[in-house]
Parts: structure tokens; C-alpha cells; sequence
């Protein structure tokens, strides 16, 4: 099924990506979503986006008979494209469109922490990583990484008890050393039956701010962070992190 997934300078809209299921955000007036209240606040332009195809004959990974939540779809067309106007981070494109793990492990902190996380990674059976990052002209940083594994309850193991703990991250990340959940995080901007755990850079924070959010939707974790010098601009985060759920379903 197509579905058109655009934020124009008027209206912020989602369509739905599947018969019957509406999404938080679609047919709301801007100012019903918490902090997209005027026109000038930040939002950026994607390009219309299709959902993935699937081999024929293949459930999608939230249908009641997928039991292992499969993402049957190339992983590698999951990745939300970068935005117009956007300069794309060549550096995460990988080999084929594959990343390697130590290139994900190079967004944390501590040694410890990545070494941990490698293992707990390559024991939980890690198959893939496909990733994407972009700069903005407003000076906003993002990358994005998609990991599939072989079931959605390994998936939902490791989001839950390794990366994604309410109220701060397991692990930090090299920008953004003292995070805690964004409780200013719109319900809106959720999805139905994909979770995800948002964090935000605590003041004082330096030079620049950090968001990140993590995603699990059935076989895949998803990692997004943008940050930003001075503030992170909490829109272009929501809306980031809203498509590339919407992508994952």
C-alpha cells in the first residue's frame, strides 16, 4: 500500500500505512500537537515516502499471524530518507548499505559500554545494520540506525533491558553524557504498537544539546539522535522520530 507521509509549512499530516489504522497526528489542526504551534518552528520537508515492498505472500511485521515480527522488506529501505535541502553523512552509508557494528558502538561514551554492548549485541544474534545521517542548514545532526534480529522478543529483550530503561538510558552516548526521558515528548507523536523510549540532554549541556530515541517494532531496534549546537530543536526530533516509527510498522 502507498502512503504519502509530507510535513509542508501548513499542515502537519500522516497517512495512515495500512487499512484502517489511524495515526495520532493525522487530521490534527497544529495546534493541537504540543510545540507545532506556528510556522516557522522548524519542521523540515521529506519527500514522499513509500512503505517498503514486501515478497509476495509476506505479512507485515505487526500482522497478528507474523509471530516473530519479521521485517520481511529490505532493511536497508527502511531508513527515513534525509530531508530536502539536507547534506547527507556519506560515512553511514556503510559497505552495500550495511554499517558495521563498531560504527553504531562509536555513539557511546565509555569503552566499557561499547564493549559490553558489542557483546550483548553479536550474542542477541545481530544480522544487520543499515544506518543514515544528514546535516541541516539550521546546524541539526542526525543519524539513524536500524538493527534487525531474528525475532521481535530478542528485540524487545534488548530494548527493554539493555538500551532503553524509562527514566535514562542504559548506556550514554558520546554527545550527550546525562540524559533523561523528554517528558515533553507528545503523546501524538507516537505510534500504535511501536514503542519507544526518548531521551533528552539534561542543562547544563556545553556547546551543544543531544536527543535520542530508541525504537523497537517487532525485529528491529532502532536508534535516532540529532543534536545540535546551543539547543536541540525539539520539532524536527518529534517529526524524525514519528516517520522513521511509521516506516518500522
Amino acid at each position: 500500500m502507498r502512503a504519502t507521509l509530507r510535513w509542508t509549512a501548513a499542515v502537519l499530516a500522516f497517512a495512515a500505512f495500512g487499512a484502517g489504522t489511524a495515526y495520532g497526528i493525522a487530521g490534527m489542526e497544529r495546534t493541537d500537537v504540543p510545540g507545532l504551534g506556528t510556522v516557522s518552528d522548524g519542521r523540515w520537508v521529506y519527500p514522499t515516502l513509500t512503505k517498503a515492498p514486501l515478497p509476495s505472500g509476506s505479512p507485515g511485521p505487526l500482522d497478528a499471524e507474523n509471530k516473530a515480527g519479521s521485517h520481511y522488506a529490505d532493511l536497508r529501505a527502511l531508513v527515513l530518507p534525509a530531508p530536502q535541502g539536507a547534506t547527507v553523512d556519506k560515512a553511514l552509508s556503510g559497505t552495500d548499505g550495511w554499517l558495521a557494528t563498531k560504527d553504531l558502538l562509536s555513539e557511546y561514551a565509555e569503552k566499557e559500554d561499547r564493549e559490553e554492548l558489542g557483546k550483548q549485541l553479536s550474542e542477541s544474534g545481530l544480522r544487520h545494520i543499515a544506518a543514515r545521517g544528514w546535516s541541516t542548514p539550521d546546524g541539526t545532526h542526525t543519524r539513524i540506525y536500524l538493527l534487525q534480529f531474528d525475532t521481535a522478543a530478542v528485540a524487545d529483550d534488548l530494548f527493554g533491558r539493555v538500551l532503553a530503561p524509562y527514566g535514562s538510558p542504559h548506556h550514554a552516548l558520546r554527545d550527550a553524557p546525562d540524559s533523561v526521558s523528554d517528558e515533553h515528548f507528545p503523546d501524538a507523536a507516537r505510534i500504535q504498537d511501536i514503542t519507544a523510549s526518548v531521551y533528552v540532554e539534561s542543562k547544563p549541556y556545553g556547546g551543544e544539546q543531544t536527543r535520542h530515541a530508541y525504537i523497537s517494532a517487532g525485529d528491529v531496534l532502532a536508534l535516532v539522535v540529532q543534536s545540535r549546537k546551543g539547543a536541540a530543536n525539539p520539532v524536527p526530533f518529534q517529526q524524525t522520530v514519528t516517520l522513521q516509527s511509521q516506516l518500522l510498522g
